[in-house]
């Protein structure tokens, strides 16, 4: 269920340490520093000590950096044989100070922290086992060493009995309390979902009630992030590198607007819906902005994208068979699946090379810029057709205006007749008011006319009668 990580080296070290100065707060005769957590469905308080920084060990098993770990696929691997070495704590803790959706870069949040604990010292303690594996404040620890190797760290002991599934409960839980604790990512936020559901075979209802959301919610999260999984599977060639969780992690709005867009258009048309969604995964892959990915609806690749795509881009590895021929007839038709076959292939060849290009450690550099190159061929005949897209969006939009405007006014006036009826029995109607009112009616319509007149050259049968109506001239 758990990957069991065992214990430390120094464990047995650190468990008498921690005996120790659990006896000596014992003895004093002020009142101990405790901390309430969540221990299995029950509150439970454990007493804090203080721990020199030598003596703990990073959880290699926290939610905090799971997508970041495939960073650098060697140590992540020496990681899961040894999370206890030396040079497995160091990752760790290079991981932890990192920006998630930027690896390359220093974790704003991090240096926040790291001046708050300069500043004011610790506030809240961490928590810890009793072989110095750390539940909660991992990331308060590497601030903490980056400050003073030799300080003390304020931790919270949890009970002897503490196991691996226990480790992970307790993090969630501490974690997701609605304080101002820094948040998962949104990557390792649906890997903890993901575990919940898949690891522990957990109801929605109670994931939903753990992570503060609804089951909705966890219903789209688990979504995405299949999909992201079938994404990278598509994106690894036999030779070269895949792409990583962590390469999405600056996709959520899009994601979560394309859960929406796919399930509402699946309602009418599956085929529709897969052909939105493959279109939008390679928008979202190529880091168009949430408001270009929008106009891709459905036939984004037939009426836009084929025209903007060279004949080199449209190749696939694995040709599939775009027409079949109807038996007794010498005619052909689209072969079932071959517009999603075809939109799949553009996915999937985009998304190699995108995993070449990100994954620069696995590839040499005459491979890296043929990777590039095909990237920018692909943004280019994206963008060249979400422009076209955008605007034939817009002109929709704005021929409509008039048109959506009257008919919602047409859903007032309805009202109205309810209203009026209803005000018969009681002689409530406000017929001074009333007379008002369609007086201003009438001169808007003969606005309305007049404008309409200008603009339609062949009024239709609406127009006709409106004018005839008003008396407009």
């Amino acid at each position: 269920m758990f990957t069991d990580f065992g214990t430390p080296p120094q464990a047995s070290n650190t468990r008498r340490l921690v005996e120790q100065r659990l006896g000596d707060i014992r003895q004093t005769n002020g009142v101990a520093e405790t901390l309430t957590v969540e221990w299995r469905g029950m509150p439970i308080h454990v007493e804090v000590i203080d721990m020199p920084l030598n003596t703990l060990c990073y959880n290699p098993s926290t939610h905090r950096i799971r997508a970041q770990r495939s960073l650098d696929p060697g140590r992540d691997a020496a990681l899961a044989n040894n999370p206890w070495k030396p040079e497995s704590q160091d990752y760790l803790r290079h991981l932890l100070t990192i920006r998630p959706s930027e690896p390359d870069k220093r974790d704003p949040d991090y240096e926040a922290l790291k001046a708050s604990l300069r500043e004011h010292k610790q506030n809240e303690p961490g928590l810890i086992t009793r072989e110095g594996v750390i539940v909660n404040g991992n990331t308060r620890c590497a601030a903490l060493f980056e400050l003073d190797p030799n300080a003390n760290m304020r931790v919270g002991v949890l009970p002897a009995s503490c196991t691996w599934q226990d480790i992970n409960d307790i993090e969630i839980s501490l974690q997701l309390r609605p304080d101002q604790r820094r948040d998962y990512s949104y990557i390792n936020r649906l890997l903890a979902i993901e575990e919940q559901r898949i690891n522990l075979n957990r109801e929605l209802p109670v994931i939903a009630a753990t992570f503060h959301t609804d089951v909705r919610s966890c219903e789209r999260d688990l979504w995405v992030l299949a999909q992201l999984r079938d994404l990278i599977e598509r994106s690894s060639n036999t030779d070269g590198p895949a792409l990583r969780l962590m390469d999405l992690e600056r996709s959520q709005e899009k994601l979560a607007e394309l859960y929406r867009a796919y399930t509402k258009e699946a309602e009418k048309n599956k085929v529709s819906a897969d052909l939105l969604k493959e279109a939008r995964l390679a928008a979202i892959v190529l880091d168009f902005s949430k408001t270009d990915v929008r106009y891709i609806s459905h036939d984004f690749q037939d009426r836009y994208l084929k025209k903007e795509l060279s004949d080199e881009l449209m190749e696939t590895d694995t040709p599939t068979p775009a027409t079949v021929t109807i038996p007794g007839l010498n005619r052909s038709v689209a072969a079932p699946g071959a517009d999603i076959a075809a939109a799949r292939a553009i996915t999937d060849k985009l998304v190699q090379a995108k995993a070449i290009e990100s994954v620069t450690t696995a590839t040499d550099i005459e491979k890296q810029t043929k990777a590039s190159k095909v990237i920018r061929a692909y943004r280019q005949a994206f963008n060249d057709a979400i422009e076209a897209a955008g605007r034939d969006y817009r002109l929709k939009k704005k021929r409509l205006a008039a048109p959506d405007r009257i008919a919602d006014a047409c859903k007032d006036l309805e009202q109205s007749v309810t209203d009026i009826v209803t005000s018969r029995g009681s002689a409530s109607l406000d017929e001074g008011a009333f007379d008002d009112a369609l007086s201003q009616l009438h001169d808007v319509l003969k606005k309305v006319v007049f404008e309409a007149n200008r603009s339609i050259e062949l009024p239709g049968p609406g127009l006709q009668w409106l004018t005839a109506a008003v008396d407009a001239k």
